[in-house]
């Protein structure tokens, strides 16, 4: 894999085959390239990763919610970033608490239940 483009899922194979510092260096290059200036590249793209990892390892309430946004009409792209709204308060969440007891996921991917494309585009 020699480049990534958010608009288009990576090959999962060839994603995986790399290594995390390989994928994020692949993020923060299509940054580059379409010369997105951001408050803080390094986390934009350790978000990107993030997702195209739980993506490309199926990780099933990842997969549905991405599904489920671009059949309601956002882009790829869009789509990753209506992920992230979720994923950013939840990390946030779990650095301010106790560890949680149980399933320390259950809160992350019971908001994906709640999120859709009219409420993303509204925040």
């Amino acid at each position: 894999m020699d480049t990534y483009a958010p608009e288009i899922a990576p090959p999962r194979s060839e994603l995986l085959a790399l290594d995390e510092h390989e994928r994020l260096l692949l993020v923060e290059q299509y940054r580059a390239r379409a010369r997105i200036t951001l408050p803080n590249a390094l986390l934009h793209a350790v978000m990107h990763t993030s997702f195209e990892n739980q993506l490309a390892e199926s990780v099933p309430e990842v997969v549905a919610v991405m599904e489920r946004l671009q059949r309601e009409g956002l882009g790829r792209h869009d789509a990753l970033h209506a992920i992230g709204s979720v994923l950013a308060p939840y990390l946030a969440e779990l650095l301010q608490t106790s560890p949680p007891v149980g399933d320390a996921h259950a809160p992350y991917f019971a908001a994906h239940q709640e999120l859709t494309a009219v409420r993303w585009r509204a925040s």
